[in-house]
């Protein structure tokens, strides 16, 4: 969000409360009260929008179903974002994955997120209905954000981890290996695909892999 503000775009984000509502205006963009569940608000706000970007829950079917119902017909971008998890594989540090994939690969779905890949479909179907969808999957994203939320998921949580155990924790033998990209490369995806890619698309985001261990 931060990004395209910065490029001229003008932004809506959907908030739950009072603080991040006040926090995200002083970032110069617009706060909407409400939740994934206000099916009406978000058919009213796509409607409304140039393009909408979901970045908030891959796994929340009605919001989804929502924004396709009110950008249905309209030519304009939904941006989906989902997670390398899809394919991603139970080794709890025990192996590390051969596996690469690639245009050509066989999708093999991890069970537990079965119906993060249905929501995923959902979405690129939209393309058959007059939208320019797109589903972006990014694996563990890294760096310093300039949003409301400045911290990522792996490297703070290990740290902090570390600090409150007096060791370094890992999974089993720590034989896993995660891909990761970041923030910045992050950004600059959502900002090509929102701008210039076609209708239907699905990108996974990575730029390095990194051993817990």
């Amino acid at each position: 969000a931060m990004r395209l503000l910065s490029h001229g775009h003008e932004i809506l984000g959907l908030v739950r409360n009072d603080d991040a509502a006040n926090r995200l205006a002083q970032s110069g963009i617009e706060p909407v009260m409400g939740t994934l569940d206000d099916s009406d608000l978000l058919i009213k706000l796509a409607r409304s929008s140039d393009a909408v970007i979901n970045t908030a829950n891959a796994d929340h079917l009605g919001s989804v179903q929502a924004l396709l119902e009110g950008l249905k017909g309209s030519g304009k971008p939904l941006l989906h974002t989902s997670g390398s998890s899809v394919v991603g594989d139970d080794a709890r540090g025990g192996f590390c994955s051969p596996d690469v994939f690639d245009e050509q690969t066989p999708w093999v779905i991890n069970p537990f997120k079965q119906a993060r890949r249905d929501i995923d479909l959902l979405v690129l179907s939209g393309v058959n209905d007059g939208i320019k969808t797109a589903v972006i999957c990014p694996s563990l994203i890294y760096g310093v954000g300039t949003g409301l939320n400045p911290h990522s998921v792996q490297i703070p949580f290990l740290a902090s981890n570390a600090q409150e155990r007096g060791a370094v924790e890992i999974v089993g033998q720590g034989l896993n290996v995660w891909s990761n990209v970041h923030i910045e490369d992050v950004a600059s995806l959502y900002q090509l695909v929102l701008e210039k890619g076609p209708g239907g698309a699905f990108y996974f985001a990575e730029n390095g892999e990194a051993s817990y261990a």
